[in-house]
């Protein structure tokens, strides 16, 4: 995720409440990385909508920033409010906005080492063991250091995923992520 301004005077960033998500597809499954700043976890591009100029434009710029690929189509798949944390500084309800778009991509994977590890294609019965060591932590079946150790799904896009049908969980157990968030 990009960083927003420093607020005036160089204080803390504060979250503006709206957030991307861009699911970049090939035959070799979907792309998703292990996150190198907080929350913990395994997601696709994401990130804060903040100067970008609107939903669209951040995703476009998202994809550019943290993976080195060229967006050439986006087509919108949800649009829906998650009560999830943010690493920066709440300035009003915890929670985002996210546009969650599918993308078409050109160019070769270049990935940003400050936000990027372990960029990988993994298939839908990987992303479903991801979704499911997110329930065991939530379920209380892992401590924080284990699941950071090695991490499911980043919390908030289990619901995402799930609404999507890419992995199936129980509604329980997708409740239980939802208060981690």
């Amino acid at each position: 995720m990009t960083p927003a301004a420093p607020a005036p005077g160089g204080g803390a960033l504060f979250c503006d409440h709206a957030s991307v998500g861009v699911l970049i597809s090939s035959p070799s499954g979907l792309l998703v990385y292990e996150r190198a700043t907080p929350p913990a976890g395994i997601a696709p591009v994401a990130g804060h909508v903040d100067e970008h100029g609107g939903p669209e434009q951040t995703a476009r710029d998202e994809v550019t920033e943290e993976v080195g690929l060229t967006v050439t189509h986006l087509h919108l798949l949800l649009d829906q409010w998650r009560p999830n944390h943010c690493r920066r500084t709440p300035s009003g309800p915890v929670g985002h906005q996210w546009w969650i778009f599918e993308a078409e991509v050109s160019g070769s994977l270049c990935p940003s080492p400050r936000e990027v590890r372990a960029p990988r294609w993994i298939h839908p019965d990987q992303l479903q063991q991801h979704a499911l060591r997110t329930a065991a932590y939530a379920n209380g079946h892992l401590d924080r250091e284990e699941f950071e150790r090695e991490p499911g799904l980043e919390p908030v896009w289990c619901r995402f995923l799930h609404d999507l049908e890419l992995v199936t969980l129980p509604s329980a157990d997708l409740d239980r992520i939802e208060a981690v968030l």
